[in-house]
């Protein structure tokens, strides 16, 4: 299993770093991309330094993440190469999984559709799904969303159901004392 989480200026730091933290721990291959530079400021300061650039990503991954915060979520939504990874990503097979103000961008590509989502709360009229949630994680198929920075462990051990089995993110949870 191959993951790529995608960080554009302005990102939500736990949105982006718990989801890479949990996933290794469960011995999933996490890559951190940036979508515009090799070291991209937070949304709070600080600076990560990424794994690679997204245009030197050369195959398509299990998983793409798409950590809100604001700007972060404005700068995925401006980048070609987000869109067509995802929308890649989608097609192939992949889960598509994004936290607080980034479903908005994965709505924008026509992926919730007929999907049940969740967003960052005041956000819900832009989602363009069948059916708007405000549980902390919503999973429908091959898409998961999660609302905002307070649900960041319950969306990555999401991932790691997913991505894993329901006994890894279990185990895991336990590990990390999150139950």
């Amino acid at each position: 299993m191959k993951c790529v989480i995608l960080l554009a200026e302005g990102f939500e730091e736990v949105e982006a770093l718990c989801p890479a933290d949990m996933l290794r721990r469960a011995g999933v291959e996490t890559l951190l991309a940036g979508v515009d530079a090799a070291e991209v400021k937070g949304a709070r300061g600080m600076t990560v330094k990424a794994d690679l650039l997204l245009k030197d990503l050369a195959f398509t991954p299990d998983c793409v993440v798409l950590p809100g915060g604001n700007p972060g979520f404005k700068n995925l939504q401006k980048s070609a190469a987000v869109k067509e990874l995802t929308i890649k990503t989608y097609e192939k097979g992949g889960l598509v999984a994004a936290i607080c103000a980034a479903p908005t961008v994965v709505s924008s590509y026509g992926l919730l559709k007929g999907k049940k989502a969740c967003v960052y709360p005041g956000m819900e009229d832009m989602l363009d799904c069948a059916d708007v949630s405000f549980d902390k994680v919503v999973r429908d198929g091959r898409i998961i969303t999660s609302r905002g920075a307070g649900t960041a462990m319950d969306f990555s051990l999401a991932l790691v159901s997913a991505l894993v089995s329901d006994a890894a993110s279990k185990t895991l949870a336990s590990q990390v004392v999150y139950e």
